[in-house]
């Protein structure tokens, strides 16, 4: 058995063990699904379906996102009974979307993105960078509940790649850090201030670190990267804007 057909495997036993449960479980019932499209067709959003999910691709979940942000930086958000939505997803959730940001309280990602209940995934951790336990988060999100896209997103002005750039050491912070100095590594020049005092070079290694961490999830994934090579996911980066809740998508 070579190395694919293991991967095969262990990919549908994930998805048995993980995803079955997920989607026998996500069955939305006809009145949950009649009051999302009467939501829709009065200028609302939708909950999202096991239906409305299959039908996305990749390409169309980062539009969607996309779409999104122009609607929150516009002021015109779509309406949402998030209390329906709750009820609609109560039985299961199908997301079109995983999103791995930072914890930052200014870069809320269901707001930036104007998404309501059951439309992402919120994979949140300071610096936005992956290990072992986040990139099993976004397997399960891909491979077992369906996500189209993950989007790997920081933000201007982070306090968390400010402090890798000052090489802060503080408690369990120190380890957390070394996540992103290897962007800070990664970035070249600024050599008169290769501090967080320059902001240049903070916003420089925050790109770099969105980069090293899509980079990352193929490498460091068989799952991820077969997904992707097989188009049935995408893999994204964007910078958020905290002063104009712009997102800028790489």
């Amino acid at each position: 058995m070579t190395a694919m057909d293991e991967l095969d495997k262990d990919r549908r036993g994930f998805l048995r063990a993980a995803g079955g449960a997920v989607l026998a479980a996500g069955a939305v019932s006809g009145p949950a699904v009649m009051a999302g499209e009467r939501q829709a067709a009065a200028g609302g959003a939708a909950t999202q379906t096991r239906e409305s999910q299959a039908a996305i691709t990749p390409q169309q979940a980062l539009q969607m996102l996309k779409d999104g942000n122009g609607r929150f930086v516009s002021g015109k958000m779509r309406p949402r009974d998030l209390l329906q939505q709750v009820k609609a997803t109560g039985a299961g959730q199908f997301p079109f979307a995983v999103i791995l940001g930072c914890i930052d309280s200014r870069a809320p990602n269901e707001w930036i993105f104007d998404q309501g209940v059951g439309d992402i995934f919120n994979a949140r951790i300071a610096g936005n960078f992956v290990n072992d336990d986040l990139l099993g988060s976004l397997e399960f999100a891909c491979a077992a509940a369906g996500a189209k896209l993950i989007l790997v997103i920081g933000h201007t002005e982070c306090g968390a790649v400010k402090g890798a750039c000052d090489d802060i050491i503080l408690g369990n912070l120190t380890h957390m850090l070394a996540n992103i100095r290897p962007a800070v590594a990664a970035v070249t020049g600024f050599e008169s201030d290769r501090t967080s005092s320059n902001a240049a070079f903070v916003q420089a290694v925050a790109d770099k670190n969105v980069v090293l961490t899509m980079a990352r999830i193929r490498e460091r994934s068989a799952i991820l990267r077969d997904l992707a090579e097989k188009g049935e996911i995408g893999i994204a980066g964007a910078m958020y804007d905290v002063r104009s809740g712009q997102v800028t998508f790489m």
